[in-house]
């Protein structure tokens, strides 16, 4: 969701500095590159810390954030870290969930293709799905 947030090209040093450390995250391969990790985007809030806190206002005197993307993905980050890094402890957990959701997207195009199941067989559906594509 960070780089959603970030969008492809950043036009601000912000928005830039932030991009990278995102891109970096898969990189983490220790607890001294989470470590350092973690420290260089503290550094990031600091840095940016009044950056962040700029508003904007209308002509009507209506006022908002004037980085909104910049804000949702510090936020995004801050909310995650306790809980980013467990694949670290165990090598059975991925880095991503992209797998997961590769699984899901051939369930939801399955589920398409049967749009008109009740609710009950479309319950059952996913159960059998489930247990001959992953139980064979």
């Amino acid at each position: 969701m960070s780089l959603a947030y970030l969008t492809r090209n950043p036009k601000t040093d912000a928005g830039i500095e932030l991009k990278y450390l995102v891109k970096e995250l898969h990189r983490i391969e220790t607890y001294y590159d989470r470590d350092l990790w973690i420290n260089y985007f503290n550094n990031w809030c600091e840095k940016y810390y009044d950056f962040l806190k700029e508003k904007s206002e209308s002509d009507s005197g209506k006022r908002w954030y004037t980085h909104k993307s910049l804000r949702k993905t510090r936020s995004l980050i801050k909310n995650a870290l306790p809980n980013m890094f467990f694949y670290l402890d165990d090598y059975q957990i991925p880095k991503s969930t992209n797998g997961l959701e590769t699984r899901f997207s051939y369930l939801k195009n399955s589920l398409r293709i049967h749009r008109g199941l009740s609710n009950k067989n479309r319950k059952n559906f996913i159960i059998w799905y489930n247990y001959f594509k992953y139980n064979s």
